[in-house]
């Protein structure tokens, strides 16, 4: 088994989180950690943002949903092997997630008008930041209430490291801008005849009234009102999420591609979190081109010269990505000391499911390598 390899985070850790920009395989890999911790006698929960149904086909199961789904040991029985612990897995819905948070929060009289309020529901949609706080807001109350041994979080595509990090930060702002409270508050306190005179006398009511319209900044009142004695209980919760962020039983898995911009990404996510206090426990190199073997020269020399020609040019071009593979690797290896690397090879088809989802695991912990 590879030193390197990721087993010692998949045995002790409670929370892993794939990080990384989109499109380099976050889902692939928690999906295969949850799957193999399982297998090895952890209950385990993978929780992916991601809106395509991969993960779920990937998983043996037609479909995913906001709430905890469990994987039947009979989808295994390709790989033969028996799962020693539960594998349940979910795909988080953000506007739904923002919903049961406001529920469960919310006082009885209040949860209807924030619920119903069009910036709430901006909110809890469309507003920048708004996905990656609800992810660690859900990854949060998932390990405060449920008895998993390991939680794996697929997070949202990013190309910058400070979007992933200071989201909760940004949604809080918002929530809690004083500025705003105090520009708006006067036109619900006052009424529909306080917000006439309101407009009258104020010039910077009467400019915001004047591009977003009375009814509208009515509405953005009536929001921040409702909001703002939830506050507190949002900054709580806020500290909460990055206390776990920040505990030892919590690891960060950097996944990225050989891919020079996406190599360039991955650097710059390992020095955001390491500057946050964050454990990155592995960085995963997913898609690497592999050396062609001795073995498949060897065979291309057994043909005949005009297709041994084809083969051979095929196997030059494949020797070359895989040399400029591992100059990255190295690269990134220089740039990130003391981390981990685990190589995952490009298969020749996407992952797509069981069977292919457990050999990617078995590259994550070790049990095959790329030479």
């Amino acid at each position: 088994m590879s030193t390197t390899a990721l087993s010692p985070a998949l045995a002790g850790k409670r929370v892993l989180i794939c990080v990384g920009s989109g499109g380099v395989g976050k889902t692939t890999a928690a999906a295969a950690l949850a799957l193999r911790a399982s297998v090895d006698g952890r209950s385990s929960l993978v929780c992916t943002i991601d809106p395509a149904r991969r993960l779920a086909n990937s998983l043996g199961l037609t479909a995913l949903g906001n709430a905890e789904t469990r994987v039947p040991a009979t989808a295994l029985e390709p790989l033969g092997v028996q799962p020693r612990a539960s594998l349940y897995a979910m795909m988080l819905d953000m506007k739904q997630t923002w919903d049961e948070l406001i529920t469960r929060v919310a006082p009885p009289e209040q949860r209807e008008r924030i619920l119903s309020n069009r910036f709430y529901q901006s909110l809890s949609t469309a507003l920048a930041g708004s996905q990656e706080y609800i992810s660690m807001e859900k990854l949060w109350e998932l390990r405060r209430s449920s008895n998993y041994e390991l939680i794996v979080l697929d997070t949202p595509p990013t190309a910058h490291a400070l979007d992933f990090l200071d989201a909760p930060n940004r949604v809080l702002d918002f929530l809690d801008n004083d500025a705003a409270k105090w520009l708006l508050t006067p036109a619900l306190k006052a009424g529909k005849l306080g917000m006439s005179l309101f407009n009258r006398g104020g010039y910077v009511m009467r400019g915001l009234a004047k591009f977003t319209g009375t009814e509208m900044l009515q509405e953005l009142s009536n929001f921040m009102l409702a909001i703002s004695s939830l506050n507190e209980g949002f900054r709580e919760r806020a500290r909460g999420v990055r206390q776990l962020l920040e505990d030892p039983n919590t690891g960060f898995v950097l996944v990225t591609s050989p891919h020079p911009e996406r190599m360039d990404e991955a650097i710059h996510f390992h020095k955001m979190l390491k500057q946050h206090r964050m454990e990155v426990v592995s960085l995963v190199v997913n898609r690497v081109h592999p050396m062609p073997t001795e073995a498949l020269w060897a065979d291309a020399a057994t043909l005949t010269p005009s297709r041994r020609a084809k083969v051979e040019e095929t196997l030059r071009e494949q020797q070359i990505l895989a040399e400029q593979d591992r100059t990255g690797i190295d690269q990134l290896q220089a740039a990130c000391p003391g981390v981990p690397i685990v190589q995952v090879p490009r298969f020749a088809m996407d992952v797509h499911d069981i069977s292919a989802l457990w050999r990617t695991g078995r590259y994550l912990v070790g049990d095959e390598t790329l030479g």
